[in-house]
């Protein structure tokens, strides 16, 4: 029994022994990088006390005589209560060349009046704020230095979903702090980020990493830490970095320009979900599905259509539509690319010009109630638009009002009162009358596409249609 329990308590720790053998070790890459990685502090200077504080500070009324002269004659010797305070942030950042360019966040840096970067040897010197891109969060910065220590830039592209990674930052001040996980998914788009495939983590990312360089596991950046998902501020296992590719080619602009400018095709989006690849003809959900093609826009030139399913770019396949637009961005302006599609079935290639991705403006709007009318066959009651509803919901020309809608498809299928519908599959929605003679048509028992227009932005939706 004794041998039993000898042999066993061997297997145990000869087991953990080969476990721990194969987790990384990461002191080497510690060394060798945690030189080049620094803390970033700054400073918004607050404005000026004559622009700010109150004329007179007022008492409540009713307070006794005592406590009033009490509180007067601490106010006068206090200045009037109003002390102006400057606003200070901390981030991280990391040095790319020995002449004193720096790598970190826009957030960061924003709107700060002044920069200090501190590095590993405790030497603090200002910096000056080469460029900033707020759509990648990407800012450039320089301090006057020689022979600094530096990061090596490695291919994001190469990193794999699973893989080590590790990040140094400065978490609440506490500066050179060390973490590391692994990479939970590539390419991930989040709100405000379009023009970002981020690289999602585990690696533990709190307030003041912002900035920080994350390496692989040949000590090599492949992205900077920029964002978290949390519903707490602090960290929940969901970290996000911009890659290094993404991150080199706003440096490199920035340097030649001053500023980054973003390619721009001029399309609305949607993933292809499996009902609405069924009701396009295809044998599987994938690609970019366009719902709508801006006026004066390349693809507008390029004779893109609403309905268009965008499968590839310049050769690289389009799997979710997030996929696009940092493909598109990241082209330089002017430069033609080649678009493959499908069209009602068809297959094409469409080549464009890049263009230059404009300011981005959020437009919304309401509908207004109307008189209710009979169901058709989908369940949903439309009106035609009139002129003023036409003009707050930016809505030129075609579509119908949804006034109501029953139980049954089209309100499982997520349509709504006060949507617009533009289309239904490839016909063009002109008014409620020619709505109906549509509906009339759709043959029974096959799903289709609905094109409508909710809050401004147009979304293709997936019915069947009732037998």
């Amino acid at each position: 029994m004794l041998k039993k329990v000898r042999w066993c308590f061997f297997l145990i720790v000869l087991f953990n022994r080969n476990v721990l053998a194969d987790l990384p070790d990461f002191t080497e890459m510690v060394k060798t990088n945690g030189v080049a990685v620094v803390n970033i502090s700054t400073t918004q200077k607050a404005p000026p006390e004559a622009e700010n504080a109150p004329e007179d500070m007022q008492l409540p009324e009713g307070m006794p005589p005592e406590m009033e002269e009490f509180f007067k004659r601490f106010l006068n010797e206090q200045g009037g209560g109003y002390v102006p305070r400057d606003t200070t942030s901390l981030g991280s950042g990391f040095i790319i060349s020995q002449d004193g360019y720096v790598l970190t966040n826009h957030h960061v840096v924003k709107d700060a009046d002044e920069i200090v970067v501190k590095f590993s040897d405790r030497r603090e010197l200002l910096a000056k704020l080469i460029g900033s891109d707020a759509r990648t969060d990407v800012a450039l910065l320089k301090v006057e230095a020689k022979d600094l220590p530096v990061v090596t830039i490695g291919d994001a592209n190469k990193l794999q979903v699973g893989a080590w990674v590790l990040a140094i930052g400065s978490p609440f001040g506490f500066e050179q702090s060390v973490t590391a996980g692994i990479v939970s998914a590539k390419g991930r788009s989040l709100p405000g980020g379009n023009y970002v495939p981020f690289i999602q983590t585990d690696v533990a990312i709190n307030p003041g990493n912002s900035g920080g360089p994350l390496f692989n596991m040949e000590g090599k950046v492949v992205g900077i830490n920029s964002q978290i998902y949390s519903r707490t501020g602090g960290f929940m296992g969901l970290s996000f970095a911009i890659p290094m590719d993404v991150v080199m080619n706003v440096v490199d602009q920035i340097k030649a320009t001053g500023k980054a400018s973003h390619g721009w095709l001029g399309v609305q989006i949607q993933d292809v979900t499996r009902e609405l690849a069924e009701t396009f003809g295809m044998k599987k959900p994938m690609g970019a599905l366009v719902s709508k093609v801006v006026p004066g826009s390349p693809a507008e030139k390029a004779d893109l259509q609403i309905g268009d399913i965008i499968t590839e770019f310049n050769g690289q396949q389009i799997e979710n539509s997030s996929d696009l637009p940092p493909m598109v961005g990241i082209t330089p302006i002017n430069d033609k690319a080649a678009l493959k599609i499908i069209r009602q079935g068809e297959t094409k290639t469409i080549e464009f010009k890049v263009g230059l991705l404009p300011d981005e403006v959020d437009k919304l709007a309401d509908a207004k109630a109307a008189p209710k009318l009979p169901h058709n066959r989908l369940g949903i009651n439309v009106i035609d638009l009139s002129d003023e509803q036409r003009k707050t919901l930016e809505v030129p020309k075609n579509g119908v009002l949804v006034q109501d809608v029953a139980k049954g498809t089209a309100k499982d299928a997520g349509i709504q009162r006060g949507d617009v519908i533009l289309r239904i599959q490839n016909d063009v929605i002109r008014d409620a009358a020619d709505f109906e003679k549509t509906v009339k048509k759709l043959p029974a028992g096959k799903s289709i596409a609905v094109l409508v227009q909710r809050q401004g932005s147009p979304v293709f939706l997936a019915l069947k249609v009732e037998k």
